[in-house]
């Protein structure tokens, strides 16, 4: 069943596919509480803007850091943030990661683009 996401700011439909959607048990080293994640978005609904902040934090308890890179995403209408876009989705490449320990940060990743659950409005289509 098809759903249509809107900004629950000013309504705008954000062009969201449930096609892309990750299913809701796939592992995020930044998480994944609250949110909705696709693997392809519409990029003409949304403005970026990056962000770039040496602090420490904690998505989770194996994901935290010194230095956070992320990207916010907006609605290009009303401006609203609506989520983040993190480069945490599946490897790019096949194969057993650095030295066989499995996929890691210097693997190049696929983006996952992380959407707030109370930014959106999803309706039936």
């Amino acid at each position: 069943m098809a759903s249509v996401y809107r900004c629950v700011s000013c309504g705008t439909d954000l062009n969201l596919n449930a096609a892309y959607l990750y299913p809701p048990d796939t592992y995020f080293e930044a998480g994944n509480k609250n949110t909705l994640s696709f693997s392809w978005i519409d990029e003409s609904k949304f403005k970026f803007s990056k962000e770039d902040k040496i602090r420490p934090f904690f998505e989770t308890v194996n994901y935290w850091g010194i230095q956070r890179k992320r990207t916010r995403i907006m609605c290009d209408c009303c401006g609203r943030l609506v989520g983040y876009l993190y480069d945490d989705g599946p490897p790019i490449m096949q194969g057993h990661g650095q030295f066989g320990l499995g996929p890691s940060q210097v693997i190049p990743r696929r983006p996952r683009y992380r959407f707030k659950i109370k930014e959106l409005n999803v309706s039936p289509a």
